[in-house]
C-alpha cells in the first residue's frame, strides 16, 4: 500500500475489508452492508489526493469510512483534512471511530446528515469532491457541489462501470464547464476536471 497509508491505518482498513467480506459473504443485501470500495480504489484516491495537491477534500457517502481512510491519508501529505458526510448516523461513528483508530482523526471527520444538504452548507472551495452514493443521486450531488469545486479541481465518481451511471455521464459530457474521462479501475471511477 506504499507510504501514504501508515501501518495503524492499514490495520483498521484490513479489520474493516475482512467485516466486508463477512457481510458479502452471508449475502446480506447492499442496503444493510457497509458498501466499502475496494483497495484498488482507495489506492487510487490517496494517490489522486496526493499528487493533485487537494487540501479541502468532501466526500458525498463515507458509509464506515474506508474510502474517508484512503482520502485522509493522501491529502495528509498536503496538509489537508476531509469532511465526509453519511446519511446513516450510526455508520458514521462508526465512520469516526474508524478514523480515530487509524490516527487520522486529526485529518477527516464524517458527518451524520445528506450529503447534498451538507454540500450546500459547506461554503468553502473543494479541492477534490469524491461522489459515492446512491447513483440515481449522482447528478444532483454533483450539482450542488459543482460550484464549490475551485477551477483546476477534481470530482470523482465512483462505480460508473459497474452500475448504470449513464444519465450523469451523458449530462457531465453536455457541460462546457468541465471535462471528463471514464477510468476502468475496478468498478469504474468518473474522473472530472473542473476548467472554470
Amino acid at each position: 500500500m506504499g507510504p501514504l497509508i501508515s501501518a495503524r491505518a492499514r490495520a483498521v482498513l484490513d479489520r474493516l475489508y475482512a467485516e466486508d467480506a463477512r457481510q458479502r459473504a452471508a449475502g446480506l443485501p447492499p442496503s444493510e452492508r457497509t458498501r466499502n470500495i475496494d483497495r484498488e480504489s482507495g489506492r487510487f484516491l490517496a494517490l489522486v489526493a496526493a499528487g493533485t495537491g487537494a487540501r479541502e477534500v468532501f466526500e458525498a457517502g463515507s458509509s464506515n469510512g474506508v474510502s474517508t481512510i484512503w482520502l485522509a491519508g493522501g491529502a495528509a501529505l498536503n496538509g489537508g483534512s476531509v469532511t465526509g458526510s453519511e446519511i446513516i448516523p450510526g455508520r458514521a461513528a462508526a465512520a469516526n471511530a474508524n478514523l480515530a483508530e487509524a490516527g487520522l482523526a486529526g485529518n477527516a471527520r464524517v458527518l451524520a446528515g445528506d450529503a447534498m444538504a451538507l454540500l450546500r452548507e459547506f461554503g468553502r472551495a473543494i479541492d477534490l469532491l469524491f461522489i459515492d452514493a446512491e447513483k440515481d443521486e449522482y447528478s444532483d450531488l454533483f450539482a450542488a457541489g459543482v460550484g464549490l469545486v475551485r477551477p483546476g479541481g477534481v470530482i470523482l465518481a465512483d462505480n460508473v462501470v459497474s452500475h448504470d451511471c449513464s444519465a450523469f455521464q451523458r449530462m457531465i459530457r453536455g457541460r462546457d464547464d468541465v471535462e471528463s474521462v471514464t477510468l476502468p479501475i475496478e468498478r469504474g471511477i468518473e474522473w472530472i476536471v473542473k476548467l472554470r
